[in-house]
């Protein structure tokens, strides 16, 4: 086989980075270029990127626009969200979870068409680079990978629209100047980086919002929703059943309306840099909280707090591009057997940015929540009170010990 690519999957969004990497490939690289773009509800017309790709060439069988969102939500989403990941205990992950996806349909498409490499259009300081290329060689350790920001000396946007310009690719009028920031959309979050959002002690600009009302200019009155959960996995919403996708679109409405998910965060880059984000995540800070609302009632203490010792483990791994390694998918199968028994309701109350759990809920074969045990008033004999006498000591036997021989160290 030729070291040579000679046809290549490109993720492919239509818009001016991804359409001039599209025409760098077929006149600098010599390569037939099948385009892929994946619906995972960004919210954007993508039948624009099937014209685009024709005018470019592309053969019109070569031209994949995939709708992925109920995939996304069941099988990325929603085990991610069972872990209750957080990185740096505060970003739910929405671009990062993505990208396995992404690739894993880019290797999928390469098979089909008989391809020998990928690319895409993530620059050389950023994590996506990572996270794609992880993901296909993970899939097919044999594929070709072309990242043109690593590669061509296209290095400004500026250049990006004067080679536009000499190759006959249309340009939005937005994108002739210059961009005030950068934006990436699915259907679990929208993030914010760069241009405006680099001085992290100046506030973000309302203009960058797009997601969420402000906290306050939402309603007044506080909104309640009630969210049904089976073995760990959001069902239902106020009783009514939906498949996975149209249930998060439905939390982002609500947590849209009352201004909640917005997050502003200087996080800790995989190749070493910190970078300023901001991130709106509606509906998957809704959901986040309600899980742990079910879990409160339905997780035994030793397994609840594993879960926490885990989470940041997984959401790093998440976070880095591993969701392909086996690390992953060992932490994936304890967090699962975890959540056999995660079935209940929860009560949220929404409310001028914040989303609150003030009722949950569950049957007795998964409740461990005993109000007879608990209760202050007389428990008829369910506990005896006699008995933290001797936990007490055993617990204290070593603090004694060290009480009498004194605590110092010289």
């Amino acid at each position: 086989m030729s070291d040579t690519p000679q046809r290549v999957v490109l993720a492919y969004s239509g818009g001016l980075d991804t359409s001039v990497i599209l025409k760098w490939l077929q006149a600098e690289k010599g390569c037939e270029v099948v385009t892929f773009t994946a619906d995972l509800g960004q919210g954007e017309e993508l039948e624009p990127a099937r014209r685009k790709a024709e005018m470019a060439g592309v053969r019109p069988e070569h031209i994949f626009i995939d709708d992925l969102k109920e995939e996304f939500v069941r099988d990325y989403v929603f085990p991610m969200m069972r872990a209750n990941a957080l990185y740096e205990g505060l970003y739910l992950l929405g671009t990062s979870i993505a990208r396995p996806l992404i690739a894993k349909r880019q290797i999928e498409i390469a098979r089909q068409v008989g391809a020998d490499a990928v690319s895409h259009g993530a620059t050389g300081k950023g994590n996506d680079q990572v996270r794609f290329e992880l993901g296909y060689y993970a899939l097919n350790p044999d594929i070709k990978v072309i990242a043109p920001w690593r590669e061509w000396d296209l290095t400004s946007r500026s250049k990006l629209i004067e080679y536009a310009e000499a190759h006959q690719i249309p340009v939005a009028k937005d994108k002739r100047g210059e961009a005030p920031f950068s934006t990436d959309a699915n259907l679990l979050h929208t993030s914010s980086e760069g241009k405006v959002l680099e001085d992290p002690w100046a506030e973000v600009p309302d203009y960058v919002f797009s997601r969420t009302v402000a906290p306050e200019d939402a309603p007044d009155t506080p909104q309640y929703v009630v969210i049904d959960f089976e073995r760990g996995d959001a069902v239902a919403v106020d009783g009514a059943g939906m498949s996975p996708a149209t249930l998060l679109a439905h939390l982002n409405d609500l947590g849209r309306d009352h201004g909640i998910g917005r997050l502003d965060l200087v996080e800790n880059r995989f190749v070493g840099m910190k970078s300023r984000g901001m991130y709106e995540t509606p509906g998957g800070t809704i959901l986040h909280i309600a899980h742990r609302g079910v879990e409160q009632l339905t997780l035994d203490r030793g397994a609840a707090h594993l879960k926490d010792e885990l989470a940041p483990r997984y959401a790093e791994l998440v976070y880095n591009g591993f969701w392909f390694s086996p690390e992953r998918e060992m932490l994936q199968a304890a967090i699962d057997a975890s959540q056999r028994q995660v079935t209940g309701q929860v009560r949220v109350k929404l409310y001028k940015g914040s989303a609150t759990v003030v009722g949950r809920r569950a049957a007795t074969q998964f409740n461990l929540y005993s109000p007879d045990i608990v209760t202050f008033e007389d428990d008829q004999g369910a506990y005896d009170q006699r008995d933290a006498e001797g936990f007490i000591k055993l617990n204290a036997l070593r603090l004694r010990l060290l009480g009498r021989r004194g605590r110092g160290t010289d």
